[in-house]
């Protein structure tokens, strides 16, 4: 297989530009032009090019796609272009980009500028600069000349890194990269514009409504004890926040508070409309949502824009300001940006959840046998949890103390205290006093010893990491402690880079450095982490064996989305299925389940 490495250089000015419009808006615009593009095949001399759509297309269909590796840094962007504008389609799509977060992180820059110093394999040029407004005609001989040279001097940039971020790369999350990349590169998912048209006049019209009947004024608006009661009219617990002036709890309602800013994608409306309202946006989350999903309608197919490793643990996340990865599960029009999702004709989209996947990778990767063994025999182990908080038998469990044991499980087993348990009831409607959490969280604690000893685990090897101490947290064989990271089953490492620590009011506190200052970090956290990443390694490897069979189109935290012919429904699901039940020999004992879904629609599964 060929490894063929590609840069483009395309026409920008400053209202059409990669800064004011998505890749996929920029790429299908009709202003979008190539200027040209520098290409290298394995370790020949790269070339450049510059001519008519026509000409280019001419020069790359000379080169053999069907058996080539395609190498750019930003993939999203280059492969776009090479697959929307030109029709090709490699055997597999590789990033630069990508395999830098994955196997240096999040928090440090991942620019082609600052992955070439970090690795010293160059300097990359500026002429982009220089560039900015020209249209192809308008470059003379020399300056496209050196506009040619910059392009190249990318091309041979990312050639190098490729070759020495590869070397001990895992070969699985390669193929992880192509399949992320391949749902936005080559899409097949449609959007039903009428439905979204529909559903933005709906939209505005609710917002009209709210906005004309609950807010008398602006003092009301901008009030903060009124504004807090306008949210909990709508079932939401204002958030709050310690006062640096008094040092007391006050409501954290100001535009920087980062819980309040949440309530902008909160999935009822009608608390976008409050929040939007209060920020003095004109649209809210869900109106702007629904027109850049009619705007792609108008342009073409939908696009998936998934970014690889996009967290700390190694998870997906959203991109191209279309997140997939929050569109609302409830509320009243939680499910109407999922049903105008739909799969072309004759096929339906599988989506396939994992079940309670964290919660059983916590109680395996500490040995909780007996949660282990609840989950394994498909017990009600919310139900359970419930029975031992009220004292009866599980049979006698109302819905709303069954709620309670399910908060319990999915909650507690981080290291939550009493204080932020009571919180997390409060948000979904149940009250209980604080000697009440503290009960249950005791009750918790006395039920799941192994959790709690795996806390405590997981604080020693943040001592041991500080040291640079090898070690291991939870199951044998699972993890692998280093000089300021874990190193996952994936093979990659989960990074705690400048791990430092200081006298705190309760002993001694580590936290580690990220984009935004340093961060806590503590047994609780760790255990969290590693239980996220080690799911996301699981759920990466399920997407691998159901894209075998069928062509995977969207992940969601713990879901994957597929699309299947019609006539292929029922032995598909089961496929499906079989393969979110299947895990890797380093997770043997650990009990996952799945539940599955088929529509027309995203929203119909």
């Amino acid at each position: 297989m060929d490894l063929i490495v590609v840069d483009f250089e395309t026409f920008y000015d400053k209202d059409f530009s990669l800064s004011k419009i998505t890749t996929e808006a920029y790429v299908r615009d009709d202003r979008f032009e190539v200027i040209g593009l520098a290409v290298k095949v394995n370790n020949d001399p790269t070339e450049w090019a510059s001519g008519t759509h026509e000409q280019i297309k001419a020069w790359l269909d000379t080169f053999n796609w069907a058996d080539a590796m395609v190498v750019c840094h930003n993939t999203m962007f280059d492969g776009a272009i090479l697959s929307w504008r030109f029709g090709v389609k490699p055997r597999v799509w590789a990033d630069t980009l990508c395999m830098g977060r994955a196997l240096h992180g999040i928090e440090v820059g991942g620019s082609l500028k600052a992955m070439a110093e970090r690795y010293n394999v160059g300097v990359k040029g500026d002429e982009v600069i220089q560039a900015k407004g020209l249209h192809r005609a308008d470059f003379s001989v020399e300056q496209l000349s050196r506009y040619g040279d910059y392009c190249i001097n990318d091309v041979e940039l990312t050639h190098s890194l490729f070759h020495l971020m590869a070397k001990g790369f895992p070969k699985q999350e390669l193929k992880i990269i192509d399949l992320t990349l391949r749902m936005f590169i080559e899409p097949v998912l449609e959007l039903d514009l009428a439905l979204l048209e529909q559903h933005l006049h709906d939209t505005k019209e609710i917002k009209e409504k709210l906005l004309s009947s609950v807010l008398a004024s602006k003092e009301e608006l901008m009030s903060n004890l009124k504004f807090a009661e306008l949210l909990r009219s709508f079932g939401v617990e204002p958030p709050m926040k310690v006062s640096p002036a008094t040092g007391k709890q006050t409501l954290a309602l100001a535009k920087n508070d980062e819980e309040f800013k949440a309530l902008t994608e909160h999935p009822d409306v009608r608390v976008q409309t409050l929040v939007a309202a209060r920020l003095g946006t004109k649209s809210t989350l869900e109106e702007t949502r629904t027109q850049r999903f009619m705007d792609i309608a108008n342009r073409g197919l939908l696009p998936v824009p998934i970014r690889y490793y996009a967290a700390h643990t190694g998870r997906f996340g959203g991109d191209d300001k279309i997140n997939l990865q929050n569109l609302p599960s409830r509320g009243a029009n939680a499910n109407k940006l999922k049903k105008a999702i739909v799969a072309s004709e004759n096929h339906v989209i599988i989506d396939a959840d994992s079940a309670q996947i964290e919660a059983r990778v916590l109680a395996w990767l500490a040995g909780q046998e007996n949660l282990v063994q609840g989950f394994a025999n498909k017990q009600d182990v919310y139900e359970k949890m419930a029975s031992v908080i009220y004292g009866k038998p599980e049979s006698d469990i109302t819905k709303e103390e069954r709620f309670v044991g399910k908060t319990t499980i999915l909650g507690a087993g981080y290291g939550m205290g009493a204080p932020k348990f009571q919180a997390q009831l409060k948000t979904f409607g149940f009250t209980i006093d604080i000697e009440e959490a503290r009960r249950i969280i005791s009750l918790y604690r006395g039920t799941n010893q192994d959790i709690v000893m795996l806390w405590q685990q997981a604080h020693n090897v943040i001592v041991n990491m500080s040291k640079g101490e090898v070690s291991q947290v939870g199951r044998p064989g699972v993890l692998s402690v280093q000089k300021n990271a874990i190193k996952l089953p994936s093979g990659l490492l989960m990074r705690y880079d400048d791990l430092r620590f200081e006298q705190g009011a309760t002993g001694v506190e580590y936290s580690y450095k990220t984009r935004r200052g340093y961060t806590r970090i503590y047994g609780g956290k760790v255990v969290e982490n590693v239980c996220q990443a080690i799911a996301r390694c699981i759920i990466a490897e399920q997407m691998l064996r159901i894209s075998k069979r069928y062509r995977v189109v969207l992940t969601v935290h713990d879901a994957i989305a597929c699309i299947v012919h019609k006539d292929q429904v029922a032995e598909a699901v089961v496929y499906v299925e079989e393969c979110m039940r299947w895990v890797p020999d380093w997770a043997a004992g650990l009990p996952v389940d799945c539940e599955s879904g088929f529509g027309k629609s995203y929203g119909d599964c």
